[in-house]
C-alpha cells in the first residue's frame, strides 16, 4: 500500500537546531528505506522564506501500522522535529513506467 506522509516541525526557537542536529541520522534512515523500496519520494517542506518547516514522503508498505512503526522510530520523531504527522493511503501516479 501506497501512503503520503505529511509531516510539520515544532515552531519553538530550537526547532531547526534539532532538525539539523538529527538530519544525517534521519537521511541514514531513508537512506535504507530508498534502498528496500519502500521509500518513493519525499523531501524537506519549505516556508517562503526557504526555511525547512517540514517533510513529506511517499512510502510503500504494506499496512498503516507499518507506517506508524517507521514514524515513530524516526529521529525527527524521537528527537522532537516532527510536531504534527498525518497519514494518507495514496496512489501515486507510475512515474517510471514514462522515464528512461
Amino acid at each position: 500500500m501506497q501512503f503520503i506522509v505529511t509531516a510539520y516541525d515544532y515552531k519553538d526557537e530550537e526547532a531547526i537546531g534539532r532538525r539539523l542536529a538529527n538530519r544525517k541520522a534521519h537521511l541514514a534512515g531513508i537512506e535504507i528505506l530508498v534502498k528496500q523500496g519502500t521509500f518513493l519520494s519525499g523531501g524537506a517542506i519549505l516556508n517562503n522564506e526557504g526555511k525547512m518547516i517540514g517533510s513529506s514522503a511517499h512510502v510503500e508498505f504494506s499496512n498503516r501500522a507499518e507506517v506508524e512503526a517507521w514514524i515513530n522510530q524516526d529521529p525527527y520523531s524521537t528527537g522532537k522535529v516532527w510536531r504534527e504527522v498525518s497519514i494518507s493511503e495514496g496512489l501515486l501516479f507510475p512515474v517510471s513506467k514514462f522515464s528512461q
